[in-house]
């Protein structure tokens, strides 16, 4: 049974988001600040914080970057909620580590499945013989680190999936129906510029290798074995 943070303070919304998923098996905890989701998180680290970007007594940019600075909370799925639907909005989101970005007005029912699938999807990865790896890139899988010319690169749990299915698919293209569907767990027939998004901020954390995921116009994308012609 996951625990979700439902950090907003629109209480009506709040209420309504949380008599739903706890109708859907979830436990649950609320918050209507900044300060009190931050107090939450230490005192029950949740698997999922659902957090609205606008807060009364600081942003939720500002709550997510204390989250995520924290070791307790570093892996913890963030996704964000807020009116704000603009790519700058989004971008920055990403920027600070959120996993994903919901967009007022949505419906309950179609959030809670959203949630589902991000867990489902974010679960314990399975133990492999050995990491994943790519020229300067390793991705150790069953420690669910990542390295760049053996540095560790903080990746968030979105990003940390979708790399290793691209690995996983070494030189094939990978459509946006594609990692929506495998990567995120979401119906193909929703928003897939969330993909591109998050392909960009993997792109820059690959460093040396950011060249080898490429943009398949069109298509989608994949990443490429530089040995290979």
């Amino acid at each position: 049974m996951s625990h979700v943070l439902i950090v907003d303070d629109e209480r009506d919304l709040a209420e309504l988001i949380d008599f739903n998923l706890r109708g859907a098996g979830f436990t649950t905890h609320l918050a209507f600040t900044g300060e009190a989701a931050l107090t939450a998180a230490r005192e029950r680290p949740p698997e999922l914080v659902l957090l609205d970007l606008m807060l009364p007594d600081m942003s939720g940019i500002d709550v997510c970057r204390n989250l995520r600075a924290s070791a307790q909370s570093r892996g913890v799925l963030i996704v964000m909620l807020t009116a704000k639907g603009e790519e700058s909005d989004r971008i920055r989101g990403f920027e600070v580590g959120a996993d994903d970005y919901v967009v007022k007005p949505f419906s309950v029912r179609e959030l809670v499945l959203r949630l589902k699938a991000i867990l489902r999807r974010s679960g314990p990865p399975q133990d492999r013989a050995a990491p994943l790896a790519l020229g300067p890139l390793r991705l150790d899988v069953g420690a669910h680190r990542f390295y760049v010319e053996d540095k560790e690169v903080s990746l968030t749990a979105l990003e940390f999936r979708l790399l290793e299915h691209l690995l996983a698919r070494l030189g094939r293209v990978q459509t946006r129906e594609q990692l929506l569907e495998e990567v995120w767990g979401l119906s193909s027939s929703l928003e897939t510029r969330t993909i591109d998004t998050h392909v960009m901020r993997l792109r820059d954390k690959l460093g040396p290798a950011r060249a080898l995921l490429e943009t398949v116009r069109g298509v989608g994308y994949r990443i490429m074995n530089p040995s290979v012609e």
